[in-house]
């Protein structure tokens, strides 16, 4: 069985960036169904994509839900940093904080993961 961590940075308000969120969450959903254990965390401004596509309202909410069970958390701080804290909390996201209010890839790594980012 494979660890991976997925690590989402991109933000959804370009083509470009949509296409990087959904090949990031196209992934997750691959290594679920061979039973790896798998992880997305949502960085930067793929905060601001997980508090969109988490909104059962969204049109994309599918893609979404198909491995919203193998989302670690958001970074705590770069949700404030890009204004979707509040709604990240609505939605019941989880945040993760383990490094100076970010997410620890280090400790990921120190536990066999390996990373992958869109």
């Amino acid at each position: 069985m494979l660890k991976i961590a997925i690590v989402v940075l991109s933000e959804i308000e370009t083509h470009e960036g949509l296409g990087r969120v959904v090949n990031a969450l196209q992934t997750a959903r691959e290594f679920k169904e061979a039973g790896d254990e798998v992880q997305i965390i949502f960085d930067g401004g793929g905060t601001t994509a997980a508090v969109a596509l988490a909104d059962p309202n969204d049109q994309r909410h599918q893609v979404y839900a198909q491995v919203a069970d193998k989302v670690a958390g958001l970074c705590r701080y770069c949700a404030k940093a890009f204004g979707v804290f509040e709604k990240a909390e609505a939605l019941d996201l989880p945040f993760l904080s383990e490094y100076h209010q970010h997410p620890s890839l280090r400790s990921r790594v120190a536990d066999g993961y390996q990373i992958i980012t869109f």
